[in-house]
């Protein structure tokens, strides 16, 4: 899925040094190495924002992101010198997972050197560029008589945040200086990011006059869309209803723009919602809330869809004697995981970015308790525990309990309990105006014992909002589980299998292998039954929850050469890629 990256920060600390002035920062991204053989990646740096310690930078970042691979970005932040080295401001990391799966798609943390980063991450639509010259003529000066103003523009993007209609900046032009009839080079905007691929979705110019201080005073602005930019217009420009210039499209062209007639066709845009831009209503045929068909699992995270997850492990004899060291259940007094402790904090690492109470129910299946088999049962004391650390907690709590590893292997009861778990949290979310989806994690060492009747019981919960992930530890032969693959649930498919000694030495690729269907399975539950995401969920910087500085410092060297960045050193985290 690709997503886009755009930072701000806030009460930076000036570094520009005595009677020098206030920092002129910009943001350096790039992606650490988090798998052998790869190495760091610099994604871009941001636009250089003047005097300014609380920049809100324009620069997106497009990237490829895919739930269940881990993706850091390293950002730092530099005060750019003109005449000598440019001075170090602050740096951090962030991983995209976890800013997706917060509230707002932010995240927000303290710097060592003073001031805070945010990191945002949203959804990129459309693709291409565009080439955009335009120049102004006759503006009024707003420096009073004795010099003229420096002006810029600055394009936004219309946005439906939940709260309402907003305009979010994405691009500023070069600063012009002394000039009242400004001809700007042609410059170079994401689509994505414009307009989200809509041509005919509102953007805002803004004419500015720069000043140090940060506080531009504006000179004038308009409404537009992409489709009449392209027309070369001329435009009057008005402040609070008085016109203070003109400004003429000299050129305007789309490139890179793929084609999207089956998007089109999939969407159901009604012409008589449609309203002329700068005609004073709200635009109503844009995609805020993607049209039918082209949604995705973005879109649901970012209205707030929340994922829960319930973790079901397998208690039968097979798993061998846990007090004897080489099989599945024992626990090592050196700290070493078992496979089921190490598929269970790889997996739920990355799904408890999207579990906002992190609150897991855990289910244990295939132990005698009474001289009973039972089939689904609680493990631990408590319904739902807090967190990897309560879910590793409930499962060892189970060794304590009494039981008797038994026979047969049976994934049915705890299906039908997870079904009818994600059905009702759908039901109170829905009732509430929001959307949940469910995810069961099963971690077994042997194929079921009865195919056809898991089958059956797949295909009826498959109307539910649930996915299933199941992992198979040990040296069992699983080829029989090739029936989730082969079996076609009337519904929809909702299961996957993966075999854990696969992909033993790699936690990164087990996590891929497992999660990699469930943002389809998701999106195809809600569009399947008419059901759009919500608007996406908008917090202030005051809303957002801001994480403590890192304890330790980026291993990241950066030189640049020739307006090029190069990493000579660092940006590896090999260490959470592997169990």
């Amino acid at each position: 899925m690709k997503v886009e990256i755009s930072l701000h920060a806030s009460k930076l600390t000036n570094v520009a040094g005595a009677f020098k002035g206030t920092s002129d920062p910009y943001a350096v991204v790039t992606e650490i190495a988090t798998t052998p053989g790869s190495a760091p990646k610099v994604l871009g740096k941001t636009e250089v924002i003047k005097n300014n310690l609380s920049p809100n930078w324009t620069k997106v970042f497009p990237v490829e992101y895919e739930l269940g691979q881990p993706m850091t970005l390293a950002i730092s932040i530099i005060d750019e010198v003109r005449k000598g080295d440019n001075i170090p401001m602050g740096s951090t990391t962030f991983e995209v997972g976890e800013c997706l799966g917060a509230r707002g798609n932010t995240k927000a943390r303290k710097l060592k050197q003073g001031g805070t980063l945010f990191c945002h991450v949203a959804k990129s639509q459309g693709s291409g560029v565009l080439k955009l010259n335009m120049k102004a003529s006759h503006l009024k000066n707003t420096e009073g008589f004795f010099s003229k103003s420096d002006p810029f523009y600055e394009l936004s993007s219309q946005w439906n945040s939940g709260g309402g209609l907003t305009w979010d900046a994405v691009h500023r032009s070069e600063v012009i200086r002394n000039n009242l009839n400004p001809d700007w080079k042609t410059n170079t905007i994401e689509l994505s990011s414009l307009c989200q691929g809509d041509f005919d979705k509102p953007i805002l110019i803004k004419i500015f006059d720069h000043e140090k201080s940060g506080n531009h005073v504006l000179m004038g602005e308009v409404e537009s869309t992409v489709n009449q930019l392209q027309s070369r217009p001329t435009y009057k420009l008005k402040v609070k209803g008085h016109e203070t210039g003109t400004l003429v499209v000299t050129h305007a062209s789309t490139e890179g723009v793929e084609q999207v007639t089956e998007q089109l066709e999939s969407t159901n845009i009604s012409s008589e919602e449609d309203v002329a831009v700068g005609g004073g209503e709200p635009y109503t045929s844009s995609p805020q809330v993607p049209p039918r068909g082209s949604a995705t699992f973005v879109d649901y995270v970012s209205g707030g869809c929340e994922l829960n997850v319930c973790v079901a492990i397998d208690f039968t004899g097979s798993n061998g004697d846990p007090r004897k060291p080489g099989t599945l259940h024992h626990f090592s007094h050196g700290g070493e995981k078992n496979d089921y402790e190490k598929a269970i904090t790889s997996i739920l690492n990355i799904l408890s970015s999207y579990d906002s109470d992190q609150k897991y129910p855990v289910y244990g299946f295939g132990a005698k308790y009474d001289g009973i088999v039972r089939h689904c049962f609680q493990c631990g004391s408590e319904p739902e525990v807090q967190g990897v650390d309560g879910v590793m907690d409930a499962y060892h709590q189970v060794f304590r309990s009494g039981l008797i590893m038994s026979a047969p292997t049976v994934f049915t009861e705890v299906i039908q309990t997870a079904a009818a778990k994600a059905a009702s949290a759908q039901e109170a979310a829905n009732a509430q105006g929001q959307q949940a989806y469910t995810i069961l994690l099963i971690i077994s060492d042997g194929a079921v014992s009865d195919v056809n009747a898991t089958a059956q019981v797949l295909a009826e919960c498959s109307q539910a909002p649930l996915s299933i992930v199941i992992v198979g530890v040990g040296q069992a032969d699983f080829s029989s589980m090739q029936f989730l693959d082969d079996s076609q649930p009337p519904e929809r498919d909702i299961a996957q299998f993966v075999e854990f000694n696969n992909y033993s030495n790699h936690s990164v690729e087990l996590t891929k292998e497992t999660l990699k269907e469930i943002p389809d399975q998701l999106t195809r539950y809600f569009q399947s039954r008419g059901i759009q995401p919500l608007p996406p969920v908008s917090k202030g910087d005051d809303e957002i929850m801001i994480e403590p500085e890192e304890d330790e410092e980026i291993d990241l060297s950066l030189d640049f050469v020739d307006e090029e960045i190069v990493i000579v050193g660092g940006g590896t985290q090999y260490h959470r890629s592997n169990f």
